[in-house]
């Protein structure tokens, strides 16, 4: 079969598995599931493999709701990653559910033709994106050992070769004071709620003077019980954001000086956590996405460069896995331009007919970028060159 027949077979595999992507993506969207508590996609997930013939190890890698699949026995190694997991409060906004089934889908339609066409396909599903960083564990465990590309969608507003992503990692503060009656003896308090809230300001001061490309944002997680007791404790949660971890270790004494100064100001004491892992930028593979816009382009979908207008700002731990080995992570239109990641109205978009459109294209954007690496030895040689080259 050459790569014209074979693309078609994919595809043509994809669409006779159209009403299982859907109800699999449709399903994970009505069940949100947050950081490494993706118990029933994992098993929706799981159980669509394994009825489709394929062998599962379900909790992969030490994480309850991880698994993988390889089918295959020679060949170059292409990993298609589903993430599954939901926000808290806005479920799938950022339209999780339709990574999942597209991987799902571009995973079988690879799987059925991985022997004739003498390639490898690994199906992970990656657990906790949204700040748990699941891929970074199993990354650490080895599921990237042995890997030549790893690919993934992930729905926007646009389509886009790939979004601007920068590092991250997240901290947690806690504030110290003493209690005392807010009304009767105030004076023998300390407001851990007011060193709080000189810290936040601090940090606001300090955004002035930070790079365009960093961010620093966060959230009050304890404020104190009742008015009237002056609060003995307080606690933010951040999330400290830079073009790289390089430039990432440069800010954090920073903005941790603009915290710790709230509570010198009020008599309280200072705790803090950098919680691991902290992710890193994305390190694209051009030649890897030039494949990837072409088999869109093949079925109809125009992927852009970046731009001013056109733009996906955020973090991702893909971004640790495209430094092991070369990654793409194209954004994939399923809402209208202006219709961000991360609103509830975007959620919608996931559920309705265009997020079903973008789980069906996508998985077969993948699934011919897949037949690509494993039948054009040019193409897989100038992605490994590229990979090499960006990381030396």
């Amino acid at each position: 079969m050459d790569i014209v027949g074979a693309k078609k077979a994919v595809c043509d595999a994809v669409d006779a598995r159209a009403d299982l992507l859907l109800a699999v993506s449709h399903q994970i969207h009505e069940h949100p599931e947050e950081n490494f508590e993706e118990h029933f996609a994992h098993d929706l997930l799981t159980r669509s493999l394994e009825s489709d013939g394929l062998t599962v190890e379900r909790a992969a890698y030490g994480l309850e709701t991880a698994f993988e699949a390889n089918v295959g026995s020679t060949g170059p190694t292409i990993a298609v990653l589903l993430e599954y997991d939901a926000l808290p409060g806005i479920g799938h906004a950022c339209g999780h559910n339709v990574i999942a089934a597209a991987g799902l889908g571009a995973g079988l339609a690879a799987a059925a033709f991985a022997e004739e066409l003498g390639g490898r396909v690994r199906i992970l599903g990656t657990p906790a994106e949204e700040g748990g960083g699941g891929k970074i564990f199993m990354a650490n465990a080895g599921a990237f050992t042995e890997v030549d590309a790893a690919l993934m969608i992930h729905p926007a507003d646009h389509d886009l070769r790939s979004m601007t992503t920068i590092a991250v990692q997240r901290l947690d503060v806690m504030y110290s004071g003493l209690a005392a009656h807010a009304a009767a003896y105030p004076w023998l308090g300390r407001n851990a709620l007011d060193a709080a809230v000189l810290g936040y300001m601090n940090v606001a001061a300090l955004r002035q003077h930070i790079r365009p490309d960093e961010r620093v944002h966060g959230v009050f997680t304890d404020g104190g019980d009742k008015p009237n007791i002056v609060p003995a404790t307080a606690a933010m949660h951040w999330f400290v954001r830079a073009a790289s971890l390089q430039n990432l270790e440069v800010l954090k004494p920073r903005v941790l000086a603009a915290l710790e100064a709230g509570a010198s100001a009020t008599g309280c004491t200072f705790e803090h956590h950098w919680i691991d892992p902290a992710y890193a930028e994305l390190s694209s593979n051009t030649a890897l996405e030039d494949l990837y816009v072409a088999n869109a382009k093949s079925i109809g979908r125009d992927v852009g460069p970046v731009t001013d207008a056109a733009n996906v700002v955020g973090s991702t731990d893909m971004g640790n896995v495209s430094h092991l080995v070369p990654s793409i992570h194209p954004m994939l239109a399923i809402a209208p331009p202006g219709v961000g990641i991360h609103t509830p109205r975007f959620a919608e978009f996931a559920m309705g007919a265009d997020g079903d459109r973008g789980v069906i294209e996508g998985a077969k954007i993948m699934a011919m970028t897949i037949i690509d690496l494993w039948a054009n030895d040019e193409a897989l040689g100038q992605v490994r060159q590229q990979f090499v080259n960006s990381d030396s």
